[in-house]
Order: structure tokens, then sequence, then C-alpha cells
């Protein structure tokens, strides 16, 4: 979960100016804003389930 994160977040900072694509820059923003937050709890209840 944080390296997707962090992958989304760095492909937006490095990605070439002249490669734009609005479409593109929709899908990792509803990745980073929408996806991910989604996951979290899901991730979470794994691991607590493991611990049991």
């Amino acid at each position: 979960l944080v390296s997707l994160s962090i992958s989304t977040s760095m492909f937006v900072y490095l990605k070439p100016p002249f490669t734009s694509s609005p479409l593109l820059d929709l899908v990792v923003s509803v990745l980073h804003s929408v996806v991910l937050p989604a996951l979290n709890p899901n991730i979470y209840s794994l691991r607590n389930q493991k611990l049991k």
C-alpha cells in the first residue's frame, strides 16, 4: 500500500510535462485519492486476522 502510494506520487511529479494527458492525470488522481484509501481498511483487517 505504501509503495503504491509512493509510486503514484512519484509518477505525478516526475513525468515529463510534454506527455501530459488529462485522462492519465485523472486515472492517477482517482487511484491516489479513492482506491488507496478504500484498500486501507481491507489491508488492516487482513493483518489483524493474521495476528489472531
